[in-house]
């Protein structure tokens, strides 16, 4: 495994934000190159991304480190146990599916690593706390990309 993507996030009271129900289903590539069962394309901070097929995903793994400790009150991600599981869920279908997974409230200390599959059905309220919450979230994966597309950190 190597890792192909680091994403930060840094919640604090003035960058509070909810995240809904949902699973990470895109890929970072170093630039847009069609490929069969590659789309739809995106760009997320200026990084192109696209969504790769659901294989790929499922060989995945993210590893997300605490960077500060993250209490009940800090808004941490939830993840529907097991849910990774379920392949590719409908949009219209994620919520329902969350709630019937149970439900892991990752809380953790600065140091902490938490591992969830890419598939997984995650979400995160806002915090209610004036403690920064940071998490560098890493995503690994076994294996380079069918030519001619490229990992963007490559």
């Amino acid at each position: 495994m190597r890792p192909v993507r680091v994403v930060q996030f840094d919640k604090t009271a003035a960058d509070n934000w909810i995240t809904p129900w949902h699973q990470d289903r895109t890929i970072a590539v170093a630039e847009r190159r069609d490929v069969e069962g590659y789309g739809p394309w995106s760009v997320k901070g200026g990084v192109v991304h696209v969504e790769p097929p659901a294989e790929l995903l499922d060989g995945m793994l993210t590893l997300r480190l605490f960077v500060d400790p993250c209490g009940s009150d800090q808004g941490p991600v939830s993840i529907a146990l097991g849910s990774h599981r379920l392949g590719r869920v409908p949009a219209a279908e994620v919520a329902d599916r969350a709630k019937a997974a149970p439900e892991l409230i990752a809380t953790g200390e600065a140091g902490d690593v938490l591992a969830m599959r890419l598939l997984a059905l995650h979400a995160s309220g806002r915090s209610r706390s004036t403690s920064p919450r940071r998490v560098l979230h890493v995503d690994y994966a076994p294996e380079p990309l069918p030519p001619p597309l490229r990992w963007a950190m490559e």
